[in-house]
């Protein structure tokens, strides 16, 4: 588009319609990213449902975890509010000389997972307690008056000024209000004098009587609940001030505190003299731990039949190692297995059969026949044609209607595959969780590791572990039966149903046990053996042929009928274990429900900064795209930006860079890239311009911790790196 005229001017032209571009939401993002395949958006739909369902589950799992530790914040919450309706004198009285009722909430260091926490309290709080609630944080309340307005602000609701040349506690205590353009002054006196007006109002203002008593024989007058989020990183000096100023007011203002505590609770008593920390009334208040919400997590998201989506042993293992190697969040977690599932569903065409069985067996009818020479292509399902007879072999390699017969009937075999598989994971956990050194692992989700990646019978660990269950006790050994069979009562699989028999039938064996062996006793029948001539004297000859003895009848010693049965309960355990624990690898078509590209994931949850920084500076054509940044034999072109050519540089020089050798031969490579002459006057000079420029990519590569100024040598920096790239 253009125009003419004769002067300067501006000119506005509107955008065609036509020209307007079209929205894009995750769904296109995610079918144009897929390459080759027409059931992309069939894929969406089901990746986007199936999470749906996983984190509906969640949030009730961490609703159902939370919720004894809410309930007694609740609790402890409304103690106030009931003693505070007798009146500010019972309230001064049973507060002690102004104590603050204050919660000290331990979290963990799973710091990630806090903000869900204190939203959930918060949520509660408000309907069930009080609506006064405001929650801070450490990194808006650098000083004394900021902290006062945010609580301010967020109880008020309204805007709360801060005049600037007002300092100390005297002025925040004693500013009187003015309300000027819906702003107030930041005072403690200006929210007692709005929470009187407030609550008189909320007393007064109730249309319906009934409906008034009631709410004023339950909560005439709310507390004001104060949440500090992240205690530790408060300044303590503002921290100080501020619980002196609130003191204050405790007989005008139901204030009670809410301290998040990450590490321990004597954080309180580190950050707060005994002289403030005595004017709080704390409760200690302990939530689960995060190892433990994580066994909870995995154990109803991964190990069960529900969800169709499953991790691979190698995928688990970033995901957990992440988790306790570097921040120990659920939440992140979480989203690891979200990201999972995404990469899952867009990478993987036949992830259309990772649903219900009942969509699973319709879609498999539908499969084209790209997809189902994509089948074809399966390592497991080449393994299972492998194994089948040359005529059926055939059948299965060109005849696309008899493939997809066998993909239903493989799809079935998989789904109760995973009935029967994890039931014994459970009943093999319970059994060697509390053996001595942990041979498979004390936590369920270790040893579900080792069944992912091969046969578990084959480990050493394994082995270890059965042989410590044929020395297993009478009372140890019946209790772990028992839990195993409460385990698998609730699954409806019929060879689950005949395993549960079979374990009843055992229990029952050694209840019959018991009676004969009270029988025995009851009829004084005594078993002699050879250690009772050891309670006689005798000589060093008579001694060596007794233990002689000894050790001769241990080895022709019968078993007795307790050792019999409990080997037999063990050989039942590893018959099962051999039967239904096969690794998933052996499962035809379990590519198409496993997710096992453990490197895409750990690329996208575990950061390389330095790496990815390495790559920029040695080859920033990986970045920047820029055809004219090309280089094949590893150097830096002499276009590239200016950190990259100071970086290349300083890769050159020792442990100490002299500053002006570094600048001239930076503006000799400048100058070659602005062509420049060599033999001209012009080329390598140092003018105002390309000096500038040498020292901000000087500053910005120290500033990424590669060089520093060092006093060996005034203009020198030494460097912090070694080698190449």
């Amino acid at each position: 588009m253009s125009t003419s005229s004769v002067s300067k001017g501006c000119f506005v032209f509107k955008p065609s319609a036509k020209k307007k571009k079209r929205t894009l939401d995750v769904g296109d993002y995610f079918i144009d990213g897929c390459e080759g395949s027409g059931n992309s958006e069939l894929r969406f739909k089901l990746c986007q449902s199936l999470w749906d369902k996983m984190k509906t589950e969640t949030e009730v799992l961490q609703d159902e975890l939370n919720r004894k530790i809410l309930d007694r914040l609740l609790e402890f919450a409304g103690r106030p509010s009931s003693t505070f309706q007798h009146g500010a004198d019972d309230w001064a009285a049973r507060m002690r000389a102004s104590e603050i009722p204050t919660a000290a909430l331990v979290l963990g260091v799973n710091v990630p997972d806090h903000d869900m926490t204190f939203q959930s309290l918060s949520d509660l709080l408000r309907q069930s307690v009080t609506p006064h609630v405001a929650s801070v944080q450490a990194k808006e309340c650098g000083a004394l008056k900021h902290l006062m307005q945010r609580v301010l602000e967020r109880l008020m609701g309204t805007v709360v000024s801060v005049d600037e040349e007002e300092e100390g506690d005297e002025e925040a205590e004693h500013a009187s209000t003015q309300l000027h353009n819906k702003r107030v002054h930041c005072s403690l006196g200006t929210l007692c004098d709005w929470y009187k007006s407030k609550t008189k109002r909320s007393n007064n203002g109730t249309p319906n009587k009934k409906r008034s008593s009631h709410v004023r024989d339950e909560q005439p007058q709310p507390p004001v609940v104060i949440i500090f989020k992240d205690l530790e990183a408060f300044n303590p000096r503002v921290l100080q001030d501020f619980i002196l100023i609130c003191s204050r007011y405790v007989e005008h203002l139901p204030l009670m505190f809410i301290f998040g505590i990450a590490t321990s609770p004597s954080t309180i008593q580190h950050i707060l003299p005994h002289s403030v920390s005595s004017l709080l009334c704390i409760e200690l208040f302990q939530s689960l731990s995060c190892t433990q919400h994580l066994s909870t997590v995995i154990d109803k998201l991964i190990l069960t039949p529900q969800f169709p989506f499953k991790l691979s042993g190698k995928v688990l293992q970033v995901l957990v190692g992440i988790f306790l190697y570097h921040d120990f969040s659920v939440r992140n977690f979480i989203k690891g297995l979200q990201l999972s599932l995404l990469e899952h569903f867009h990478s993987q065409p036949l992830s259309v059969l990772c649903c219900r069985k009942k969509e699973a067996l319709a879609n498999v009818l539908q499969l084209s026949h790209q997809d189902l020479e994509s089948v074809r292509q399966l390592p497991s399902f080449r393994r299972y044609v492998e194994r089948q007879e040359p005529q059926e072999q055939v059948n299965l390699l060109t005849d696309d209607t008899h493939i997809k017969g066998v993909c239903q009937k493989l799809i079935k075999g998989l789904r109760k595959y995973h009935k029967n598989f994890y039931p014994i994971l459970r009943c093999l956990h319970t059994l060697t969780s509390s053996l001595p050194k942990y041979p498979l692992g004390k936590q369920i989700r270790e040893l579900y590791i080792l069944c992912l990646e091969k046969n578990v019978w084959e480990n050493e660990e394994y082995q270890s572990a059965m042989q410590l269950l044929r020395m297993l006790a009478r009372d140890e050994l019946v209790a772990s039966l028992q839990t195993c069979a409460e385990i698998l009562k609730p699954v409806k699989a019929k060879k689950m149903r005949n395993v549960l028999d079979q374990l009843e039938d055992l229990l029952a064996k050694f209840k019959q046990l018991d009676k004969v062996s009270g029988e025995t006793a009851a009829n004084g029948e005594e078993i002699t053996s050879p250690e009772k001539g050891l309670q006689k004297k005798t000589d060093l000859f008579q001694l060596q042929k007794t233990l002689l003895e000894m050790k001769e009848s241990r080895r022709s010693k019968k078993m007795s009928p307790f050792e019999i049965l409990r080997n037999e309960a063990v050989d039942f355990i590893d018959s099962l274990v051999r039967c239904y624990l096969a690794p998933p690898e052996s499962q035809p078509l379990n590519e198409v429900c496993y997710y096992s590209s453990s490197a895409v994931v750990r690329r996208h949850l575990n950061a390389t900064p330095r790496t990815s920084i390495q790559t920029a500076l040695s080859n920033p054509y990986h970045y920047l795209q820029n055809d004219t940044l090309r280089s094949e034999d590893g150097t830096v072109s002499n276009a590239a930006p200016d950190i990259c050519i100071v970086h290349k540089l300083h890769l050159e020089c020792g442990r100490l860079i002299n500053l002006y050798d570094w600048l001239e031969a930076y503006a000799t490579v400048v100058s070659a890239a602005e062509g420049t002459h060599p033999d001209s006057d012009e080329f390598g000079k140092v003018d105002e311009l390309k000096h500038a420029r040498f020292i901000q990519a000087v500053s910005e590569l120290e500033f990424l911790g590669f060089i520093k100024s060092t006093k060996q040598k005034t203009d020198h920096v030494a460097r912090l790196t070694w080698g190449g790239c």
